[in-house]
Parts: structure tokens; C-alpha cells; sequence
């Protein structure tokens, strides 16, 4: 019997676990056990993604079926009977992670993963006591060659999680399965290292892997030994994102706003100044659309090549995957380089000589939800200050694990704020943290610089490129120009937003047909933006990233300051010291170019 819904979408009636359910057709059997409060587990499935039925985790059983079938590729059908933990189910799930903790080698009591490794809770959850099975290991291959990532092929458990994401989230494809049966790697082709590929270092394949076969480069260390070098004056920025997931290190749920909480806690590490990457984020709104402002101009006003659209510049995997895969884009990504970058440029220089410091004697390290930012500091253009302008990056979790090493208690601690002056920020800064916050913090500057009026949007918010849809698109007309910006009176701004890289890609592809014309494009790499980023606690999926992304809307309406040219220090910093947005000292530390690179993941400018 067939149902109509409100959405007119067919309905389709089925019993899990003796009870009735009912949902749309096309569903999938683990999907269904899901919307009615029943787990089955999976060690393969990726939400959004095609399921590949890799890893027999969720073999389920159903009435007048002989075999066991993989709730995760199989579809629901009208009167469908299914069983999601009978006692077949049971041994037969048991069967495969013993077959598979047989060829682990998985080094379980120094593994980076020992706490959250889905393997080890796999295995724990159904009653494995001892492996049953001996055999031949998997043969370890431990690749460190790029700045971001660390792999280890004896944890891989062949899940194919990392493909998946690599070629249908990202379309980069760095990753394959490769050979047969116990023979099969997962990896770049012909066994090679990741730097020898072109991999864009997004680190989505290390957010999904179940175990420790692909984790971010450990940097703690380096941190501590900054923090114990009496020369050295050690700064912290903190990304947007963080103050939204930090916090589920500690068992909070996701979501939990524990902004004055990590500041205390990075105090109590002993770093001598706690600032915010959204004073940066602020910076990037200024000179980015100063940039877009100028673009405009010279199209409109002057009759040249703007070029347009702006592309943003700002998530260092989407600046790899350009130069990579889209060189001919090249020429409209923004020149300004990411918030972190531009912190590091002026911490090394404004602030040190506030400070009466060298540029070398002042320790920039980031806390970021990215794993391509360990990658994008070590850029060598990114040495504007005259030396590493970001000397180190952790991640969410690096964070996680450093202020639980050190025993700081972090539910007991007080709240505190960021140091002055680069701890100041607008709210606009922190919408940085979500898919489209980046667009809607540049219209909510250059619509007031153009006009003299707020952005006309509900509560500065423009709900058109907020949500998790993978491409967005909004429109804003110009009405009511000031004398100097006439000749933008009337004109449409039409602007996209997308998120995960293969959507990035769609959309440059619509532009490069004629398909579809804008004048500013924001890109961030990771599904939901920053919030989503690969150095988050794990797992994140979309249930996650809405909490985080509703807890920075919630940050940013907090601020009385929401807007970033209305930052006291940024103001500040122009009139000190920068001059004006696009001035020459701004080009100098804020802005840079990026090359082509070939297969290798050379630049071809040397």
C-alpha cells in the first residue's frame, strides 16, 4: 500500500523490529532505523554520500530473505520485515570485526584514536572478548610528507570512508582502493606518498576515518616548546569555530557557546596573550571588500576586465584545489590572504613593535577546525613580517588533548575575554565560522559603505546564503548610492556560496559555460564551512554542524558590534599603521598571488 505525504513524495509501510514505520520511498533501511530512534552500526557509511555496502557492519535480516542485507544500500519496500539485531545479525557482525581486529594493526594503547576509535567501541559493543583468528597483518606504510596529514596503512581497516569523501564530497580524488582482497591498499595510485599527488590537505578523509589510519600531524609538542622557551613571547589566535566545538571535548553537546572558557584555559597553559583570528576575520572584510568595491569599478565605471567574479580567498584547500584543478580561475580569487595569515602578518609586526619585540621573538600559533592551515602557514609567500608569519597550527582536538594533558579542569573554569587589541571583533567575524557568513559579513560592509545604510536584510542576516544547502544564491540591489559610488545605483549584486569542493566546482563550471554570471562567489572547503572542518571533534554530521552553526549566529547577535568596519582596533590599525584598505603597506603584509601547480603539487612559478 502506497501513502501520499504532505510532500506528495510516495510512502512506504514497513515493520523494524516488530515496529511499523513509515517512510519516504527510496529510503534506505538504515536510514529508516535512524528517523525512528534504532542504531544500526556501519563502519563504511558517510551521510550524503552513495553507500558502498564496504565494510557488512550493518547486514540486517529480513522475513523471506535467505541473506543478510547491508542496511545502508538497501532500499525499503512495502511490508518489508526487518530485524536490525537478531542473534544471526549479531554473530555475523561479531564475525567481521574479529576478521577484521585479525589484520588491525592497530598499536591500540598508543593510537591517536584510542579514545573515540569506532573500531575499538565497535568491538566493545559486541561483546568481542578475543580474536579468534590469526593471520597475516597488514603491512604498515607510514606516510608523513605532507604538512598537514599522517598516514599509517597498518589501521587502515579498508572502510573506503576516505575515498568516498575525497572523490564525491571534494572530486579530488587523491585517494583509491587499489589491488584485492587482503592485497588492497587505500591511498594515492601506485602506492605513492600524498605530496606527490594532488591532494588539497582538507583532511576530510582523516574527519571520517573510523580508526587512526589518517590523522592530522601532531603539533603539540611544538606548542609546549615554545611555551617552556624563555625567549620566545608565544601569542594564540582562535578561530571562529572553535568557541562552537571546542567544548564537546568536555562533554558538552554540540553546539555549546565555551568562548570565555577556552581563553581561560589557553591562560592557564601558560601562553602570554589569548587573541581572536576574528579581529583578522574583521581585517579580510576590509580588504576584501575594498577589493570587491574596486573590481566593480573598474568594470562598471571604467569598461575593464574587473576580473569578476570575486572569488573568496579565505579556506587554504580551496585555494590548492584552484590552483590544481581551475588555474584558469586563478586571476579572480581575492589577493587577501585568510584571516590566520593576515593575524600572523600584523602580529609580527604591529604588535611586536607595540611590544618592543623582534618579529622572531613573537610565537604566533593557531587554534583552527582546519587541517590545511598546517599546510597554508608553511606556504612561502606567507613570511610577509619577515619571517613564518603562523609558526604552528592545532587543531580543535590538538587543543582538546593539550588542555586535558595538562590538567586543567575546563568545566571549573571561569569565563574570561581576549587580550587587547587583537582580541577585538565584530560579529560579522564570527558568522566567518559557517557556510555564506564569509558573504554576508562583506555585504554587511560594502552595502554600507556604498550607501550610508544598514544591509536590508532581517537582523543583518541574509537567510538566502545561510542553511546547509550546497550551492546558494542571493541578489541585493543597490538603492540610494552615495555620490561616490553612483555608478553602482541600481545595479544587482548577484553573489553564490558554496560548500564541499565538488559543489565549488559545479558552480565554476556554470560560470565558465555562460550558464550563470555573479559578481562574489564564497567558497569554503569543508561541508558547512569551518564549523565542519576537519580538525573538529568527531563525528560531525548534520545534526553537528547546525548546533555549531546556530551557536555562531548566537555569538554574533550577542556582540553590539556586528559589523566589521565598525571595529574599533581595526580602525585603529588603519590609522597606526596600515594607512588604507589597499594601501601599500596593506598589499605588503595582507595580500598575496597564487600559481598553477602541476600533477606533482609543484607552483609553476618556481
Amino acid at each position: 500500500m502506497t501513502r501520499q505525504g504532505k510532500t506528495n513524495c510516495k510512502m512506504v509501510h514497513l515493520t523494524i523490529n516488530n515496529a511499523p514505520v513509515d517512510v519516504a520511498e527510496g529510503t534506505t533501511i538504515l536510514n529508516a532505523a535512524r528517523q525512528v530512534g534504532i542504531r544500526i552500526p556501519t563502519l563504511c557509511h558517510v551521510e550524503r554520500l552513495k553507500p558502498v555496502g564496504a565494510c557488512r557492519i550493518c547486514v540486517v535480516e529480513l522475513d523471506g530473505v535467505q541473506n543478510l542485507a547491508a542496511a545502508c544500500s538497501m532500499p525499503v519496500s512495502e511490508g518489508l520485515c526487518v530485524r536490525t539485531h537478531s542473534q544471526r545479525v549479531r554473530e555475523a557482525r561479531r564475525l567481521v570485526v574479529e576478521l577484521l581486529l585479525s589484520e588491525h594493526d592497530g598499536q591500540c594503547q598508543t593510537c591517536e584514536r584510542r579514545e573515540d576509535c569506532e573500531l575499538q567501541a565497535l568491538s566493545a559493543e559486541l561483546g568481542v572478548r578475543e580474536v579468534s583468528y590469526e593471520g597475516e597483518r597488514t603491512r604498515r606504510r607510514l606516510d608523513s610528507s605532507t604538512p598537514a596529514l599522517f598516514r599509517d596503512s597498518g589501521k587502515c581497516i579498508k572502510c573506503r570512508r576516505c575515498v568516498s569523501v575525497c572523490s564525491e564530497l571534494q572530486h579530488v580524488g587523491a585517494l583509491a582502493a587499489q589491488g584485492r582482497g587482503f592485497e588492497t591498499t587505500i591511498g594515492p595510485a601506485f602506492n605513492r606518498d600524498l605530496s606527490s599527488v594532488a591532494c588539497v590537505q582538507c583532511g576530510q578523509c582523516a574527519a571520517v576515518c573510523p580508526v587512526g589510519a589518517i590523522t592530522e600531524r601532531d603539533q603539540v609538542d611544538e606548542l609546549w616548546a615554545a611555551i617552556d622557551d624563555p625567549s620566545k613571547h608565544v601569542i594564540v589566535q582562535t578561530a571562529p569555530a572553535i568557541r562552537a566545538a571546542l567544548g564537546e571535548c568536555f562533554g558538552y553537546e554540540p553546539g555549546t557557546l565555551v568562548t570565555g572558557k577556552m581563553v581561560a584555559a589557553l591562560r592557564r597553559l601558560g601562553v602570554d596573550a589569548v587573541f581572536d583570528t576574528n579581529f583578522a576575520a574583521d581585517l579580510t572584510i576590509m580588504e576584501e571588500g575594498s577589493e570587491l568595491l574596486a573590481r566593480l569599478k573598474r568594470q562598471l565605471l571604467d569598461n575593464q576586465p574587473g576580473p569578476l567574479p570575486l572569488l573568496t580567498s579565505c579556506s587554504p584547500g580551496w585555494i590548492l584545489y584552484m590552483e590544481h584543478f581551475h588555474a584558469d580561475f586563478l586571476p579572480h580569487l581575492s589577493s587577501c590572504k585568510s584571516p590566520q595569515q593576515m593575524f600572523g602578518a600584523v602580529a609580527k609586526s604591529y604588535y611586536a613593535q607595540q611590544q618592543g619585540l623582534r618579529p622572531e621573538q613573537v610565537f604566533v600559533a593557531s587554534i583552527m577546525p582546519c587541517t590545511a592551515k598546517k599546510y597554508e602557514c608553511q606556504r612561502p609567500e606567507m613570511t610577509s613580517s619577515g619571517s613564518q608569519d603562523v609558526d604552528v597550527v592545532l587543531t580543535t582536538r590538538e587543543l582538546g588533548k593539550m588542555i586535558r594533558a595538562a590538567g586543567v579542569e575546563f568545566h571549573e573554569l571561569p569565563d574570561e575575554s581576549m587580550d587587547d587589541p587583537l582580541g577585538r571583533s565584530s560579529g560579522a567575524a564570527d558568522i566567518f565560522a559557517t557556510t555564506g557568513g564569509v558573504c554576508e559579513a562583506a555585504l554587511r560592509t560594502v552595502h554600507e559603505i556604498v550607501t550610508g545604510q544598514p544591509l536590508p536584510a532581517e537582523n543583518l542576516h541574509l537567510t538566502a546564503v545561510s542553511g546547509l544547502s550546497g550551492i546558494k544564491e542571493a541578489a541585493l540591489t543597490i538603492q540610494g548610492a552615495l555620490p561616490a559610488w553612483s555608478f553602482l545605483e541600481g545595479v544587482t549584486v548577484q553573489v553564490a556560496v558554496a560548500h564541499g569542493l565538488d559543489n565549488a566546482r559545479q558552480v565554476l563550471e556554470q560560470v565558465r559555460r555562460g550558464e550563470k554570471s555573479y559578481h562574489f562567489i564564497e567558497v569554503m572547503t569543508c561541508p558547512g564551512g569551518c564549523i565542519g572542518g576537519a580538525g573538529q571533534p568527531r563525528f560531525t554530521d548534520d545534526r553537528v554542524r547546525q548546533a555549531r552553526m546556530a551557536a555562531i549566529y548566537r555569538e554574533d547577535e550577542g556582540k553590539s558590534v556586528r559589523k566589521s568596519h565598525e571595529n574599533t582596533a581595526i580602525q585603529q590599525l588603519y590609522q597606526d599603521f596600515l594607512g588604507e584598505p589597499l594601501g601599500p603597506r596593506a598589499h605588503e603584509l595582507l595580500h598575496t598571488r597564487y600559481a598553477p601547480r602541476d600533477t606533482l603539487g609543484k607552483s609553476e612559478s618556481g
